[in-house]
Parts: C-alpha cells; sequence; structure tokens
C-alpha cells in the first residue's frame, strides 16, 4: 500500500554563512541531510520540527520562516511511500552543544544507527554529498538565495 510521508526539516545557518548538516548511518545505508525527521501522527509541523532537534541535536529551536516545500514527486529511499518534505529556517535559543564534525561520515561509536553533524559553507556547499532528491534541491535554493 502506498500512502504518503510528510517530513519536516530545519535550516540552521550561522554568523560565517554555514549550515547544519546530519550525516548518517542506519543499518548499513549512508546519507547527508538536513536536520529533521517524519512527522508523527497528530503533530504539527512546527512541533515536529521542535522535537526532531530536541531528539537530534538536544537544542531548543525557533522557527523564523517556511523555505522549501516539496513540489515534484517523491518516492522514499526506505519503503513505498511518498515523501512531502517541508523545510524551515531556524535558529537555536542557546548555542549547540554538539561535537562537530569536519569531514562527511567522521561518526564516532558504532551501531546501527549513527549520526555526525557537520557545518558547512552555503558557497562551498556539495550539491553531490547531499544524498536525497529533496535536499539537493534545498541545497541549491540555498547557494541561490544566500
Amino acid at each position: 500500500m502506498s500512502y504518503f510521508n510528510v517530513r519536516v526539516y530545519g535550516l540552521l545557518l550561522n554568523d560565517q554563512d554555514e549550515v547544519l548538516v546530519s550525516d548518517e548511518e542506519e543499518h548499513g545505508f549512508r546519507f547527508s541531510k538536513f536536520p529533521g525527521g517524519g512527522l508523527e501522527f497528530g503533530e504539527g509541523l512546527i512541533d515536529g520540527l521542535k522535537r526532531e532537534f530536541m531528539e537530534e541535536c538536544n537544542a531548543e529551536i525557533e522557527v523564523l520562516s517556511h523555505f522549501y516545500t516539496t513540489d515534484f514527486y517523491e518516492k522514499s529511499s526506505f519503503n513505498e511511500s511518498q515523501i512531502i518534505s517541508v523545510y524551515y529556517l531556524v535558529k537555536e535559543k542557546a548555542p549547540l552543544t554538539l561535537n562537530f564534525k569536519t569531514k562527511i561520515y567522521d561518526f564516532d561509536g558504532e551501531g546501527d544507527i549513527l549520526q555526525a553533524f557537520r557545518w558547512v559553507s552555503i558557497a562551498n556547499l556539495n550539491i553531490d554529498e547531499i544524498t536525497f532528491r529533496t535536499d539537493k534541491t534545498v541545497a541549491q535554493l540555498l547557494k541561490q538565495q544566500f
């Protein structure tokens, strides 16, 4: 059965015109994306995004503005769902306390699910290093607008 999978992501920019990128590995599949994830049933977009940032980054955020919503068909890489992704520009309420990396897929530890974060210059953001089609679209829009 096919269904819609609604996802919400935050574009967190710093004072050096860098964007926060999440490198992840789940069950052997590696991907780079923006922080965020799937909306839970009964949850609004903003609440879902705030929850995702708490889960992934242990950070409270403020949503500044809508940036982009998927406007083309994208099938999930993980199941038979159609992905609809909504992106917001966000800012942190307090400085992030993550262990930032400088290289892609530089994970600490082992396990079935790994995650690491990098600040990436928007000007030097390599679209080919971003995994999913919608994230690539957003990365290109970031490069054009910032």
